[in-house]
């Protein structure tokens, strides 16, 4: 039986960085935040929520997009290159090519501005209960080790390597990959995906799971324009070679 990971909104040890340079949205957040039991690192230009999203090892971070110095979109591509810890993108911009810019980058999440404190804080607890399960239940698999071509997954150390070299990839990309190996080489239609890593009750837009394929592509495929791990069924889903093809192929 998988062990139990307990939730309650009293986390005094999670700390969240709070980047944005609206003086009074970092307060009344910040005060929000504290109230459900969070520490909150607030940050008021692009360059001091890299600095300390670097220093402070914060458990998630809320990043605007627009601020002075380094906008939020270079803060989380930059971040990206080395951690996996949850970002969720702050913006005023609707537009949908800008939500699927920060998800390119990186991004696990956005909130739209103006957002409710209820919504915010769903997307925050989802975001880091998903790390917590990861952390706390990475056994109880066919197998705790598996090579796939190049790339190599150990479950128990929740680690990803492509030809013997680390690959950081966030809880979500992680969950993803896994899904598409456990799935033995057969198809895995797009809304089971969805439904597998965003969650059942997740409102979004679908296109964010092609956003995640491809940044999976990009960390793991030898030439990510053509894919020979992970592939597209289209109309369908998506599905991961398996094992035996690679070796009739290799």
């Amino acid at each position: 039986m998988a062990p139990v990971v307990e939730w309650s909104t009293a986390m005094t040890q999670t700390r969240i960085l709070l980047a944005d340079d609206d003086a009074m949205i970092v307060d009344v957040l910040s005060y929000q935040l504290e109230k459900e039991g969070y520490v909150v690192i607030p940050a008021r230009d692009g360059v001091e929520a890299l600095a300390l999203a670097r220093s402070s090892a914060p458990d998630l971070i809320l990043l605007d997009v627009m601020m002075p110095k380094l906008q939020g979109w270079e803060v989380c591509q930059t971040l990206r290159r080395t951690s996996t810890t949850p970002i969720l993108m702050l913006t005023a911009r609707g537009e949908e090519l800008d939500r699927v810019l920060g998800l390119e980058l990186g991004a696990d999440d956005y909130v739209v501005k103006p957002f409710s404190f209820r919504e915010l804080l769903a997307r925050i607890r989802a975001n880091l209960r998903r790390v917590a399960l990861d952390r706390h239940d990475p056994a109880g698999q066919p197998s705790d080790r598996i090579a796939l071509g190049p790339v190599t997954i150990d479950r128990s150390r929740h680690q990803v390597t492509r030809q013997g070299q680390p690959v950081a990839l966030s809880p979500r990309e992680y969950d993803l990959l896994l899904a598409l190996f456990d799935a033995q080489g057969a198809v895995v239609k797009r809304h089971d995906l969805l439904d597998h890593v965003w969650g059942e009750e997740w409102i979004g837009n679908p296109r964010t799971l092609d956003v995640h394929i491809r940044w999976l592509r990009e960390k793991l495929e030898i030439d990510p324009a053509n894919p020979t791990l992970i592939l597209t069924v289209r109309g369908v889903g998506y599905r991961m070679v398996s094992s035996s093809e690679i070796d009739d192929h290799g």
